[in-house]
């Protein structure tokens, strides 16, 4: 007969089990209200932007803002991460507008007040729908800088794959986003439960155009190494670490003034210079 110490670490061993699997089941059943936080908050439109609405290819119509290149200036595409809106983009922003770059801020399906459900493809479409809209108003993916923050690099990777940008720019970006949710859930199996997946180190190597990947040694939500393994990955690609910097890196100053200056040094928006698409 099983003593009464054997029963009892029985029971604590079931409880714990049971509860280990309650967790795998929620986070499952309910990941992509954890990956998507989406802030429901629609800001103020931030001065010298105009509001403008992108038209999805499954009929969703999406908020973004929009500001004009100055002569000579490249228009940056932004995707920002899974907890931003618009307001944080103009703010992350900031050194590159002041520069007379030209910016168009993806907001995304079921952020800021936009309809539609969060998703890897959704997001996809998303992007989609932007480059789209600054193709109507004549601009061209050669005149543009796919740009991100944290997730929303899995967009721009997508994108500079399918639209072949000048330049592709990237803050904390991750190589998946299962490594990205299995450095925070070690003792989870993420690879198995995270359903999206922008495969960022499996796209990285077949992008042909100027890389710039910035990430803070502190980071503590997407591993700083992640960064760095993806500027490896790609043919053209210039690594940046920002010592003792977070995850909120990409609203630093000294973040704004190297990417502002990255994409100051192109030489493919250059008037002079024949068509770079």
């Amino acid at each position: 007969m099983m003593s009464g110490l054997a029963k009892a670490t029985l029971r604590i061993l079931v409880f714990i089990a049971t509860a280990y699997l309650a967790v795998l089941v929620i986070l499952f059943v309910f990941q992509q209200h954890f990956l998507y936080p989406a802030p429901q908050y629609s800001p103020d439109l931030t001065p010298e932007f105009s509001e403008v609405f992108l038209q999805t290819e499954d009929g969703l119509r999406l908020r973004a803002f929009y500001r004009d290149a100055e002569s000579g200036r490249p228009t940056i595409v932004y995707f920002h991460g899974n907890g931003g809106n618009l307001a944080g983009a103009s703010h992350s922003n900031r050194a590159l507008i002041e520069a007379g770059i030209g910016a168009l801020l993806v907001e995304y399906r079921g952020y800021g007040g936009n309809p539609g459900e969060p998703s890897e493809a959704g997001f996809y479409l998303d992007g989609e729908a932007a480059m789209a809209w600054l193709n109507q108003v004549g601009i061209d993916p050669g005149e543009t800088i796919i740009t991100s923050n944290s997730i929303g690099g899995g967009v721009a990777v997508e994108m500079a794959l399918r639209h072949r940008p000048a330049g592709l720019v990237m803050t904390a970006p991750f190589t998946s986003l299962p490594d990205a949710a299995q450095s925070n859930l070690w003792w989870l199996p993420a690879g198995v439960l995270v359903r999206d997946q922008y495969r960022n180190a499996d796209k990285i190597a077949q992008l042909s155009m100027p890389i710039f990947i910035q990430h803070g040694s502190a980071d503590q939500v997407v591993p700083h190494d992640q960064g760095e393994r993806l500027a490896e990955l790609a043919p053209d690609a210039e690594f940046q670490s920002f010592n003792g910097s977070r995850h909120n890196l990409s609203f630093e100053a000294r973040s704004q003034a190297a990417r502002r200056d990255w994409i100051l040094a192109l030489d493919v928006f250059d008037p002079k210079l024949p068509d770079q698409t």
